[in-house]
């Protein structure tokens, strides 16, 4: 059972792992509620000094006596179940939490939307953020990379829409329980924890069984895993993308340019615009139709959304343009592995 963020006030929280981009964001939005928190981290960065400038409470070691006085213990999945803090919070039988289940505490009092898929979750949630923000919704977001246009990867807003990006790549998405949710595709992909493509099927029909009756979900029309999920769910409002013909949105006469594109939209039927990116690819272009069904089909104004979709530059290492020199482009990548 999901933790309500109420049962957070006048409570600690401590992060073990608190340098991480994801659980540094937790730890800010957090702060940002008024709730105390602790946290360390294996060594010193500059992470961990913004969030003591902040007013968390913030160690660069492991050490047990850290956990001491905390209510709450949230760790990442790249720490290890021996790490001397775990241990720990086990011998005081505190309520140990993964980063997805303190996220999902932290979307209780919003609207949340959930972007989910095999690729392009971050690109899209970074769209759709910019976006909603384009039309003065200020969203709170939690998302897996740093938006180039603020310098941060999460934010409380002042509106009630959460926007999340939700990780399947460990089965954690499935807590999130979101009012409304994208599925950019759905692929076999981190086989160190589904064996079969059958079992990463299966994963997203369980995650979108925890969205809300009632709730949306949005789906790629050219994806064959998409569609297929679409098509297995009941008592959702399903809203459909791309460039198949009959999709929702409808995206159509695509000009891709060295740095960015083009494409002609229609919503139901309707033209509602051009929709113009400065990203690259036409896997962006189906990002952005994504982030702009979502909005559409939440009653978001077609005109602010694309704006805002036009001046989205990227997120951070997300085929980031660094520097043009001599007319070479540098191009900055995250390494994964």
């Amino acid at each position: 059972m999901t933790i309500q963020l109420t049962e957070w006030q006048g409570k600690r929280l401590h992060f073990v792992g608190i340098g991480g981009a994801g659980m540094s964001g937790l730890a800010r939005i957090a702060l940002s509620h008024g709730i105390s928190v602790s946290g360390s981290d294996a060594k010193d960065s500059t992470v961990l000094s913004a969030l003591g400038a902040l007013g968390a409470e913030v160690h660069a070691a492991h050490l047990a006596s850290q956990v001491d006085g905390a209510d709450f213990v949230i760790y990442s999945t790249a720490i290890n179940q021996n790490n001397v803090e775990i241990v720990r919070a086990r011998e005081l039988n505190l309520p140990i939490l993964t980063r997805a289940e303190a996220l999902a505490t932290l979307m209780t009092d919003s609207r949340s939307i959930a972007v989910a898929g095999t690729h392009g979750k971050t690109t899209t949630s970074s769209m759709l953020t910019v976006a909603l923000q384009a039309c003065g919704l200020d969203p709170s977001f939690a998302i897996g990379g740093t938006l180039t246009s603020s310098g941060s990867n999460a934010h409380r807003g002042t509106g009630d829409l959460f926007v999340a990006e939700a990780d399947e790549s460990d089965g954690s998405f499935i807590e999130y329980r979101p009012f409304a949710a994208i599925v950019t595709n759905v692929e076999h992909d981190h086989v160190d924890y589904f064996a079969t493509e059958a079992d990463v099927t299966q994963a997203f029909a369980d995650f979108a069984a925890t969205i809300s009756k009632g709730g949306y979900l949005v789906y790629c029309a050219d994806d064959a895993g998409s569609a297929h999920l679409a098509s297995s769910v009941s008592g959702l409002n399903l809203i459909s993308y791309g460039t198949s013909v009959g999709a929702d949105l409808f995206i159509d006469s695509i000009n891709l340019l060295p740095m960015g594109s083009t494409a002609r939209v229609l919503w139901k039927g309707r033209a509602i615009g051009t929709m113009s990116l400065q990203v690259p690819g036409q896997h962006n272009v189906l990002n952005a139709g994504a982030a702009l069904a979502m909005g559409l089909a939440l009653g978001a104004p077609a005109a602010e959304m694309l704006t805002g979709i036009a001046s989205f530059h990227g997120t951070g290492r997300r085929f980031e343009l660094k520097a043009t020199v001599h007319g070479i482009r540098i191009i900055a990548r995250l390494k994964f592995r």
